[in-house]
């Protein structure tokens, strides 16, 4: 791989982060963009990495809405990481929290990489939310070759944003000449767990395990969480730097497991969480699911409660070399940092 500087987006997130990590112990140059490197819990934890022997690390203030702030963050870089975006399924105002961010950002990335010349290798995080239509089969398993098409503004925002800003990507490294466009891989995680390493993570898909942990929920539902290791989903995406096909789309998958199962395994290795054993049966969960979580809507219940998806992640496996950890060890090694970040 090339000693060129890296450039990590939303570095401060969850996933962000640990592609910060992973680089920095391959003895990487990493240029980690963060929105307010004054927030100690932005930046606090990028600061205490571990750095191999050749590698740096370099923090820089980077606002997704401003061109200008976009393209001085990616100047002169090799390769480029680019993990921010808002990672939520509801709002208030859907379109200026979750797409607006998410697409208008990506827009000024690929500016900025047209602006700047250098980039060489250009790494997208995506999601099984660009994949995955609003409606699908009980049991189906999905792969690359579909797209949530189907997502909309008020029915699936988070759907909406991955698949806008997907699209813008391939959309413009498709219209560049074959022989000088930069490398451009996909990377689509589910549902991820792991170790965190800042309060700030515990929003996104670790609120899920947070609930349980701290007692926000006392009674489970009947759902299905596909899960992929944050670890494995960070490695998977320095080894498309150089590894895969060139504008592949890669599902980082490792399983699944009932919510019940999960609160079953986080009771099992920390027995002094009280985590909740009883499932609502599925006829109050769909008419009253609002009550457990308002962002459980009737229609969002009866397409997800009581039945599953599974995704093909053997692409993944064999043009990146990925393993996977198992669902449960990232469950449980999500736990230390939801109990250390009370």
């Amino acid at each position: 791989m090339a000693d060129g500087t890296v450039v990590v987006t939303g570095a401060s997130g969850y996933i962000g982060s640990h592609v910060v990590a992973n680089l920095l112990s391959r003895g990487r140059k990493v240029r980690a963009t963060v929105r307010d490197p004054g927030d100690p819990m932005r930046v606090d934890h990028l600061k205490a990495l571990p750095i191999s022997e050749g590698g740096s690390l370099e923090i820089v203030e980077m606002d997704l809405f401003d061109a200008d702030s976009v393209n001085a963050a990616i100047a002169g870089c090799t390769d480029l990481i680019h993990t921010a975006a808002a990672v939520r399924i509801s709002a208030k105002d859907p379109q200026r929290q979750i797409v607006d961010p998410s697409v208008i950002g990506t827009r000024n990335v690929i500016s900025a990489i047209d602006e700047a010349g250098t980039v060489e290798r250009f790494v997208h995080t995506s999601s099984t939310a660009a994949i995955r239509p609003m409606e699908w089969e009980d049991g189906q398993t999905l792969t690359t070759d579909t797209w949530a098409d189907d997502a909309t503004l008020e029915g699936n925002p988070y759907g909406l944003a991955k698949v806008m800003s997907e699209r813008a990507v391939r959309e413009w490294h498709s219209a560049l000449d074959e022989g000088a466009r930069p490398r451009m891989v996909t990377i689509h995680p589910s549902v991820v767990f792991g170790p965190s390493m800042s309060k700030v993570h515990h929003r996104g898909s670790l609120s899920f395990l947070d609930a349980l942990v701290k007692r926000k929920i006392p009674i489970l539902i009947p759902i299905q969480i596909n899960i992929v290791d944050v670890r494995d989903v960070a490695e998977a995406h320095v080894r498309a730097l150089t590894m895969g096909k060139d504008g592949g789309r890669y599902l980082t998958v490792s399983g699944d497991m009932q919510f019940s199962g999960i609160s079953k395994a986080i009771r099992e290795e920390y027995p002094e969480i009280k985590t909740p054993r009883l499932t609502v049966p599925y006829l109050i969960a769909l008419y009253g699911g609002s009550l457990f979580d308002k962002r459980i809507t009737r229609s969002w219940a009866r397409q997800h409660l009581r039945r599953k998806i599974y995704w093909d992640a053997t692409p993944a496996e064999e043009e990146l070399g990925m393993t996977w950890k198992t669902p449960r060890e990232s469950v449980v090694d999500s736990v230390p940092g939801l109990i250390g970040g009370e």
